[in-house]
This record gives structure tokens, sequence and C-alpha cells, in this order.
């Protein structure tokens, strides 16, 4: 939770967590702060009592309006789904040794690429695929991009399915390791960022990352190139289908497997496992309303290629960095895979911060065995990162 994770950090890293400028050395001292700049960074107006205040009661402030804000989202969580820390892998909390080691690769970067995957958003309740947790470990098979285009009955399974789960995923709130990841963005110690993960966790925290493999949150027509934004599709199958729609959005979370709720288990793209008898035979899914073709979500399926434009942004920032570090991932897509490789031969700094094995672990020279959520909170509350010259 965002309020959790402020009040663990280190005074001087609040200040960057609340977006404050600071000096490039580490400071102790409030008279060298930037007042003006921190309180335009904190949304203060011109006209407010701010300079009578000191740095702490600014903080304060900031820390008031994040207590705030996290409050009402908890009001919202779904707090028996997101705190199932089966999906979340073992793994001991970082060691002082680890959490200096990935400072110091912070410390020695001016271009730092990050790319994340999805360890990063097990902390929010959402499922990868890969770790001894993940969906893999049920046997559950992901769709494929040439299953989805050749099968009705795929398409059907995918979208009744999806739908089901939609309001499960979208509960997903920024974990602790989003947060402080757009606190090291915002403050520059990031200089680009990109993301395989669909469930747009990193933008609700405040990051901007390019996302590699799409987003579910939009859908697109296959035909003429349309789009239009997920929730507006999930208004049309509830159209379509009423009473499948409303026996979904009536469901209780009870055991996987029984009748009450469809025998549903969560998915890591927000496919969500339902009994096929309750979607084999009446589900309808909408068509794209200015050619009537085919709809699929805006993400990269298993067997389809990453736009090239969009492949071709993400490995100009790999070859160009001077530091590149993995995040949440065990980079086994070729689409990741290259991007690491490529700042590999860049002569780039690596650095991978993953639970388990990763792909590229052979030529990695830091590899760090942690939970993203609990060393990167850790790094931002050591509250020693210089701020890089601009």
């Amino acid at each position: 939770m965002i309020a959790n994770s402020y009040l663990r950090l280190h005074p001087k890293s609040l200040a960057l967590a609340a977006g404050f400028k600071l000096p490039h050395r580490s400071i102790c001292s409030s008279s060298e702060l930037d007042l003006d700049m921190a309180a335009t960074q904190l949304g203060l107006k011109s006209n407010s009592p701010y300079k009578k205040k000191s740095f702490w009661q600014l903080l304060a402030m900031s820390r008031h309006s994040s207590l705030e804000s996290s409050s009402e989202v908890e009001k919202k969580r779904p707090v028996q789904f997101l705190k199932d820390k089966r999906i979340v892998p073992d793994s001991e909390p970082p060691n002082p040794r680890d959490v200096g080691l990935l400072q110091q690769f912070f410390e020695q970067s001016r271009r730092l690429v990050v790319l994340t995957g999805a360890g990063m958003s097990t902390e929010s309740g959402i499922p990868d695929y890969r770790s001894p947790n993940g969906a893999y470990s049920s046997g559950f098979k992901p769709i494929t991009h040439q299953e989805f285009v050749r099968s009705r009955k795929a398409r059907r399974r995918y979208w009744a399915r999806s739908y089901a789960g939609w309001r499960r995923f979208t509960a997903a709130q920024p974990s602790a390791a989003h947060t402080a990841l757009a606190s090291l963005e915002k403050v520059g110690r990031i200089n680009f960022m990109i993301t395989q993960n669909v469930d747009r966790l990193h933008h609700r925290a405040g990051s901007d990352p390019l996302e590699l493999h799409g987003t579910v949150y939009t859908v697109a027509c296959l035909q003429c190139g349309s789009s239009m934004s997920r929730n507006l599709f999930q208004e049309q199958v509830k159209a379509l289908n009423p009473k499948w729609a409303s026996a979904v959005e009536s469901l209780e979370c009870g055991d996987p497997g029984s009748d009450k709720n469809f025998g549903m288990q969560q998915r890591p793209d927000g496919d969500i496992e339902i009994d096929e008898k309750f979607w084999e035979e009446e589900f309808d899914i909408p068509d794209c309303e200015k050619c009537g073709g085919m709809l699929k979500p805006d993400v990269v399926l298993f067997g389809d290629n990453v736009p090239k434009e969009r492949a071709d942004k993400a490995m100009e920032a790999a070859k160009s960095c001077d530091a590149f570090l993995v995040l949440g991932s065990a980079v086994m897509t070729m689409s990741a895979f290259r991007l690491v490789r490529a700042a590999s031969d860049a002569n780039a700094s690596i650095a991978i911060v993953n639970i388990g094995k990763t792909r590229a672990d052979d030529f990695v020279p830091l590899k760090i065995n942690a939970r993203c959520g609990e060393i990167l909170p850790r790094l931002v509350g050591m509250g020693c990162l210089a701020i890089p010259n601009v």
C-alpha cells in the first residue's frame, strides 16, 4: 500500500518520494532545499503559507495526502483476494549487502534503462506464469495468437473468462515496488522504463513506461485497426449476454472449482479459469462497430510479434544506455531477452532483481534474488542516492 511504503522511508528519501528537488549530494539540512520547487511539486499554490513552514511540515503534508488517498483505495480493495500470498514466490528478505550493491548500481549509472516483468505485480495480487506458484505450475497454457485468430471457440473461451476476471484484475493496486520505482523515476534516477506487463499498474503509480507487450485496457480491431477502451468493450459484452453477465457479476469468492464461483481462478493477463459448461454455447462476442471485424485485446499474445515501431524504440534505449536493470522478470521471452543482450553487447552495466533463475544469468554480473516490493523501498529508504546533474 502506498501509505505504508512512504511511512517506512528515511526522512530524506521521503523528500525524494514526495518530489523534492535535492542537490547532488545527500543532505540533512532543510535550509538547503529549494522550498519553492518543493511546494510546486507538492501541488501547493503560490499564495499558500508554505514558506512559513519547515521542510518537515511540508513533508508531513505530503504524507497526509498519501495516507488519505491510500485509505480510500483500501476501502475499495477486495481484501480477501489480494491477500492470497500463494501467488507471491517465496524469498528471503534482501540482505544489506544486496541492497548496497543495488544502490551502488544506481549511483554509478547516468543513463539507466529499467525493464520490468510480472514479478513486479505478484505483490499486487496478479499472478505470473513462470514462478513456482505461477500459472504454469498448475498446467495452464495461455492462448496463442494463432489460436485466437483461427478458432471462434477459443475466442469465446478467452473473452468469457476475461470478462469474468476483469473486475478482479482492475481491483489490483500498485505495490510498494511500483511506488518506489515511480519515486526513483520522478527524481531522475531512471532514464527510460520498459514493461512487459499489461496491467497499467506502473501508470497508476505515476510512471510512464513503454508497454512492450501492449495493454489489456484497450481492445483493437484486427481488420481496420480501430481501437476502443476495455471498459466500453465490457459494456458491449454485458449488453449481448445479459443473463450470463449478471451471473458472473453476482458471484462471491468461493473455493476454486465450486459452482458458486464457476471454479474461478485468476490468470496473469486478466483471464480467469471457468468451467467450460458456462461459456461453451451461450456467449456472444462483440464485433468491431466500424467494420464488423474481429476484436482482440491490444496485447502481444504468445506466438505474435511486438510491433516494429515499439520494438525499435525499446532496442534503441537498450543500446544507448550505460546501465540496464531487470526487475521481476526471468526474461524468457525473446522480446525481453534481446534487450538485455543488446545492452550487454553495448558494454552497459547489467543487473537483475528476480526470484529464481533467468535466461540471462550466464552473462549478467549482478543477480539479486529478492522480491521487488521489499528491496526497492529499502533502496529508496537508504536516503543516500545522489541526484544526477542534468
